[in-house]
């Protein structure tokens, strides 16, 4: 849908009026005339049929309309030259701004990540991690990965992956302690927790109903236990023996590659929400963007590759 906007320069000859109460010291910072300025606030008067100055013979000042339109424009010229400086930034450099969330950050893409940089050495990435969604024109970032059903209007979304959950622990643990032979057995153990929403990620309950009959899922109080509210202390509860954590996959395959978590069972259940890459109409069309893209997409394929092979 075409947007319908006044000119840009009227705009911009407007803002600065406003500011200096002066339609000569706006044409200076400008560097037009006097009369430029005059004919460029006409114009935005004409076009939003209200008048923003009361025009005297030595002065102007603005109307009550004119003073609310000022603050608002300024704001939006803001915006516009912020983003205008951050995609001058990229552009002329070799940085690349990168958001997700904190847990996906440290343990999936920082374990990952000098492979990145032996590919494209001359890439800056710079991360930064939030539980909101980025905002691609406020906030400078160029790519991100989101945690999701991948509805994003407006922007270029592609799954990379979806998200495995089941039980791992420190194979310490397990050492002299109850055999793990049936889910059953869990009610000797501490049960680790993310503080998750029930909408997009599979609780104790959910895994132990799919393992085991109902009679035997009530033999187990499956909401005891630490709770954590990030993803990544309760990985580090469990590499450290703390307990069982319902662990997410991609965030604890690194911790099973290396030997510091194990797999007790073999039940995985598909959490509703999946990763998504995401990056506004065009990113991808940034040589950095791109590269990135791309080598998120390869270590996907190669973790795949991994556990054909495990």
């Amino acid at each position: 849908m075409a947007l319908d906007l006044p000119p840009l320069n009227s705009l911009k000859s407007f803002e600065a009026a406003a500011r200096h109460l002066s339609f000569s010291k706006a044409g200076d910072e400008l560097h037009v005339t006097h009369g430029a300025v005059s004919r460029a606030i006409a114009r935005l008067e004409d076009y939003l049929g209200v008048k923003l100055f009361q025009r005297a013979v030595r002065s102007v000042s603005l109307t009550p309309t004119g003073r609310r339109y000022a603050e608002e424009v300024r704001g939006v010229l803001q915006d516009l030259a912020q983003a205008t400086a951050n995609t001058v930034e990229r552009c002329s450099s070799g940085v690349l701004n990168f958001s997700t969330l904190d847990s996906f950050a440290a343990l999936w893409v920082l374990p990952r990540l000098s492979r990145f940089r032996a590919q494209h050495p001359k890439i800056d990435l710079r991360i930064s991690t939030s539980v909101e969604q980025a905002n691609f024109t406020t906030d400078g970032i160029d790519i991100a990965v989101r945690y999701g059903l991948g509805k994003y209007p407006g922007l270029v979304t592609e799954l990379l992956m979806q998200e495995a959950v089941f039980p791992v622990c420190s194979p310490e643990l397990l050492k002299g302690g109850v055999s793990l032979d049936c889910a059953t057995e869990l009610k000797h153990y501490t049960l680790i927790h993310h503080d998750f929403h029930k909408d997009f990620m599979v609780s104790w309950e959910d895994w132990l109903r799919v393992c085991l009959e109902d009679c035997q899922v009530d033999t187990i109080d499956h909401t005891r236990g630490p709770v954590y509210e990030s993803s990544s202390l309760g990985v580090q509860a469990a590499v450290q023996g703390e307990g069982i954590l319902l662990g997410r996959g991609a965030l604890v395959e690194d911790d099973l590659k290396a030997g510091r978590l194990v797999r007790p069972f073999k039940t995985a259940l598909i959490a509703p929400f999946c990763y998504y890459v995401v990056c506004p109409q065009g990113g991808l069309d940034q040589p950095n963007v791109k590269a990135f893209r791309d080598w998120m997409f390869e270590e996907v394929a190669r973790d795949q590759r991994d556990e054909l092979a495990a």
